[in-house]
């Protein structure tokens, strides 16, 4: 495998973005291609053993940073680090592309016609489908690249998501759901009301409207939704997450008693740390373009890095881009 990674993509760039790079070269043995500011990432590079390693740098003279307008920089700002990065996957020169960018832009530039990877044939909207790091791990499609969306969407949301989850987690027939307010026939607003029968006849493994509390008890594998809908779901997930881990951590502290307690269900705490950390999963795929494109979060470390790394060169080896096409392209 040959795998891009934007090294001004996080948050605090390039320091996870090399680190990351690094950690991924050393275990899958890929070749690595750091796009981005040549000085600043060679610097960073020369602070890691990377004895044995393919690890190439490529220059990018600018970097499209969080605050950057997507539309505006997807324009302006051609020679990015993400408009190189995708180039190089565009003309086959690499197998996938991973960054911790800015979501937005990075969906506007792979969706350019004549310097992004462009739409798949038949995919109508590209969406974000993230794997929750929960037991189940099931995944919710879209979680924010389309804020509206349209019932035709969210069906091609759903098979691009049953593809995804049939050849990466090895499912046979995965279960399809919608998110709504209720599972009884007749929830739901106008847009999961004129989806329902588009599922009914779909060829999905359809099985209904799901809760968020039923999502999260593993009643789906793939659950669909509007990018607005979505990113709220998971930012609300992420910040009751903290939220009782820190509340956990306050009340063991406060006494002797919980403090030996606390010490004592440590194993028990950190089993539950390992399977809830999102660092595990690493990103997720934005489904629709015609390559493999991973995002992962801004505030990743290198770890997190490494494991979007290791699910791009999953991505690619199973086929995914050429399965949807198949499925969606007639």
């Amino acid at each position: 495998m040959r795998i891009v990674v934007d090294a001004m993509g996080s948050d605090n760039h390039p320091g996870p973005d090399v680190a990351g790079a690094v950690l991924a070269a050393r275990k899958f043995g890929d070749a690595i291609v750091l796009v981005g500011d040549k000085a600043r990432v060679a610097a960073e590079l020369a602070a890691h053993d990377t004895a044995g390693l393919s690890i190439e740098v490529v220059h990018a003279t600018e970097a499209i940073g969080m605050k950057d307008s997507p539309a505006t920089a997807a324009r302006d700002k051609r020679d990015s680090s993400m408009h190189v990065g995708l180039q190089l996957v565009r003309e086959g020169a690499a197998d996938a592309f991973v960054s911790a960018g800015n979501t937005g832009a990075i969906l506007a530039v792979a969706t350019l016609r004549q310097t992004g990877l462009g739409r798949i044939r038949g995919v109508q909207r590209p969406a974000l489908g993230v794997v929750f790091p929960i037991e189940s791990r099931p995944m919710l499609i879209d979680n924010g690249a389309n804020a509206d969306a349209r019932p035709e969407y969210l069906l091609q949301f759903g098979q691009m998501g049953s593809i995804y989850m049939a050849r990466m987690h090895d499912i046979a027939r995965p279960r399809v759901a919608l998110i709504s307010n209720g599972e009884e026939e007749g929830k739901g607003n106008l847009l999961i009301k004129e989806t329902i029968p588009l599922m009914e006849a779909g060829g999905l493994n359809y099985v209904g409207n799901i809760e968020p509390k039923e999502f999260v008890r593993g009643a789906a594998d793939v659950a669909v939704t509007d990018g607005f809908t979505g990113n709220i779901m998971l930012k609300t997930a992420e910040a009751v997450a903290s939220y009782m881990s820190d509340t956990i951590r306050k009340y063991i502290m406060a006494g002797t008693l919980t403090k030996i307690g606390g010490a004592l269900a440590k194993p028990a705490f950190q089993r539950v740390r390992d399977q809830l950390n999102p660092d595990e999963v690493g990103g997720a795929p934005l489904l629709g373009v015609n390559g493999v494109v991973i995002i992962a979060h801004g505030r990743s470390n290198a770890y997190a890095i490494q494991q979007a790394i290791g699910q791009a060169r999953r991505v690619a080896e199973r086929g995914i881009v050429t399965a949807i096409a198949e499925r969606l392209g007639g």
